[in-house]
């Protein structure tokens, strides 16, 4: 999946999940789309989602 996160290694990355979510589709409805994933993955997709929201990169010093 081109190095996007991943739910529990299937094909179905955090940004499809949260972009779902994001656009008015419901937590069933995702779960209906994709049948192979369960509650707990769209909570843990959110939990990273913001996670990673406010995790700050900072560039590497020059040696």
């Amino acid at each position: 999946m081109g190095g996007r996160p991943c739910i529990r290694g299937l094909r179905v990355t955090v940004g499809t999940v949260v972009g779902l979510l994001a656009t008015g589709h419901s937590a069933d409805d995702v779960l209906r789309a994709y049948p192979y994933l369960e509650k707990e993955d769209i909570q843990a997709a959110l939990s990273y989602a913001a996670w990673r929201a406010e995790e700050v990169d900072l560039p590497l010093k020059a040696s």
